[in-house]
């Protein structure tokens, strides 16, 4: 297919903010100034004007057509700014004394706290813990019933699943659409924005904060986005590690690697409501570690009150990586700069002291955030300085939350005409790529040096590091292959099929005998391993396979009752994920596949007679 760049036209008009208005958002202005003070003025002026060009739209019979035009309408009213009004009676949530810091009285003054105060269940004064599940989930009927009195504005709350020790697992969704269904939602033709808190135990003000912005969503000065935007919210995705103040779930597995198996009961509901509701946008909530393994390596303390980045993994589509860069992570900085916030990309780096290597945010397939890449979603982490620090500067912790996702909905607001476009070009995309073109099965980030600024622990100084620094926005190729018609699996694949079709790919059952051309996999090394991230060896993550393979061409016999998983769908980039055996985060490598022989790659359209699966 021939590309030739065709830029999206679009608008962008900025007006004065209207005056502010009561809200019934938990807030408290700090200081001797007005005591209604806006936030984020025009909710960060409906996001930066830039525009990613869009290469020729695909049609079904392979010819090339330009993609439906963007016509010049006359400027969307302005999103106002968050508005916040005085609780009386409410005082102020204590801050806590700097004698219970990790480091000095200089590096906490570096992080006063913000012009307001939020009052969540969770930041009540004098609370010694966070909002309960139970909180939650009375804050989110409560919502959900207020919202319901208002014309035209449709909430309900989702179950959605249960935690491994049976904690029901809740979703807020809010839409102007005809009802709150998975087909309302997606008639409505607006983007979804998926907003998931807390899929690590202690990392709690990413929970706090989208129990905010549910609020402020329902009853106050956010409303307005939903006139253009569907937004789902699970404040909470890992209640047991919650309540026992841990990163892991109950069964002591890191769920944020678990995107792509889907063992833990947690993955397999934020998989489902994402394969029913299809985001357009995905916000993973997170908080990163401020002292720790930074101030033994190091001996400095972390600086950013946000750390941010989007998917970037092996085979995400050009335009949604441009898209995420142009659309959100630009406006975002931008955001937090005029709260006062600083950012820098996320970064981390491993548990093993002697490795003194700062790495970006992984590149495997795995976590929430690339896991929703490859599902072709504009995927988003935001992590705030907060693990190993309590409760200390919580309220700047969700202020820099608050901020961050109020500008992601303020952007997919803006943008909600050209996401309505992005996303179907893509799966159009990805589907057209079928049984040609390269495919990436493995990729690395790459090694090169860079300045990063902390803090000295006892003067509160930056300090500025010259590390070795692991780039995940440049990835190397290690392995690549051509992509297939297809994958057959054998019929006592069933476990691999179910975890499939969770994600929402498309799986065929063969209902009569039939011979496929293909290439087959051939072991020819294979060891013992487990999955690593770029701290070490992921939690409870058991033991892999790690083997290495030869392709060998060959016919397929594939009976009756075994499956065909055709790549001419949009999820095909995940596909490739799942089932090319050879890396560590293959359905193969982790057991989900009986052996190499329960699966090849069909290298030819297939004649088959095929059967849905229930």
């Amino acid at each position: 297919m021939t590309k030739t760049d065709l830029p999206l036209r679009m608008t962008c008009s900025i007006s004065p903010p209207e005056p502010p208005r009561p809200s019934p958002f938990f807030l408290r202005h700090r200081g001797n100034g007005p005591r209604a003070i806006v936030l984020l003025p025009l909710l960060l002026a409906l996001a930066a004007c830039t525009s990613v060009p869009l290469p020729p739209w695909p049609s079904p019979t392979g010819t090339v057509t330009a993609p439906p035009r963007v016509v010049a309408a006359p400027a969307p009213a302005p999103i106002p700014g968050v508005v916040v009004q005085p609780v009386p009676d409410r005082p102020a949530m204590a801050p806590s004394p700097a004698s219970a810091a990790p480091y000095s009285a200089a590096v906490a003054a570096r992080f006063p706290a913000p012009s307001v105060i939020y009052n969540t269940p969770g930041l009540q004064e004098g609370r010694g813990s966070f909002t309960s599940n139970a909180e939650i989930q009375t804050w989110l009927r409560e919502l959900s019933t207020a919202a319901s009195r208002s014309p035209g504005l449709k909430a309900a709350v989702l179950p959605i699943g249960q935690s491994q020790r049976g904690e029901t697992l809740e979703a807020l969704v809010l839409t102007r659409a005809a009802g709150t269904d998975a087909a309302a939602i997606a008639a409505s033709a607006r983007p979804t924005v998926l907003l998931v808190g807390q899929q690590h135990g202690d990392e709690p003000a990413g929970t706090e904060a989208l129990l905010v912005v549910a609020r402020e969503l329902t009853q106050g000065l956010l409303r307005p986005v939903l006139d253009r935007v569907n937004v789902i919210i699970v404040p909470r995705a890992n209640p047991d590690g919650s309540e026992a103040g841990q990163r892991v779930t109950t069964g002591g597995l890191d769920m944020n690697r678990d995107h792509l198996l889907l063992n833990t009961p947690e993955a397999q509901a934020l998989a489902r409501l994402a394969r029913d509701y299809h985001p357009t946008v995905v916000v993973d909530a997170h908080e990163y570690t401020v002292v720790g393994r930074f101030l033994q390596k190091f001996g400095t303390v972390q600086k950013y009150d946000a750390l941010l980045q989007y998917a970037t993994t092996a085979n995400i589509p050009e335009f949604l990586t441009k898209a995420s860069e142009e659309w959100y992570r630009r406006p975002l900085v931008a955001a937090l700069k005029g709260q006062g916030l600083s950012t820098e990309w996320y970064y981390t780096t491993s548990t093993d002291l002697a490795d003194k290597t700062i790495s970006m945010g992984g590149t495997q397939p795995d976590t929430g955030r690339n896991v929703s890449g490859l599902k072709n979603a504009v995927s988003l982490l935001i992590e705030t300085r907060g693990v190993g620090i309590g409760r200390l500067h919580i309220q700047r912790r969700v202020h820099t939350h608050v901020t961050a996702i109020s500008s992601v909905l303020a952007s997919t607001a803006q943008r909600a005409s050209e996401l309505g476009q992005l996303q179907p070009y893509v799966e159009k995309e990805m589907s057209a790529l079928a049984c040609k073109e390269e495919a990436v099965v493995e990729a690395a980030p790459t090694l090169t040096q860079q300045e990063i600024v902390m803090l000295d622990p006892v003067t509160g100084a930056d300090k500025t590091l010259k590390v070795e620094w692991k780039s995940a926005l440049t990835l190397r190729k290690i392995k690549t292959r051509v992509r297939p018609c297809g994958y057959w699996l054998s019929a006592g694949s069933r476990t691999a099929v179910e975890r499939l079709r969770l994600h929402g790919v498309q799986v065929l059952r063969v209902a009569e005998p039939a011979s496929m051309l293909g290439d087959l996999y051939r072991e020819t090394a294979s060891s013992a391993g487990v999955r690593q991230d770029v701290r070490g060896s992921i939690a409870d993550a058991g033991q892999i396979v790690r083997a290495e393979v030869a392709l060998v061409r060959g016919v397929i016999d594939a009976p009756s009752g075994s499956y065909y998983v055709p790549m001419n769908q949009p999820l095909a980039n995940l596909v490739i994920a799942a089932l090319e055996p050879d890396t560590q985060s293959s359905y193969f490598a982790n057991r989900l596949l009986d052996g190499l022989s329960s699966t090849a790659r069909v290298m030819s359209e297939p004649t088959l007679r095929t059967e849905e699966l229930p």
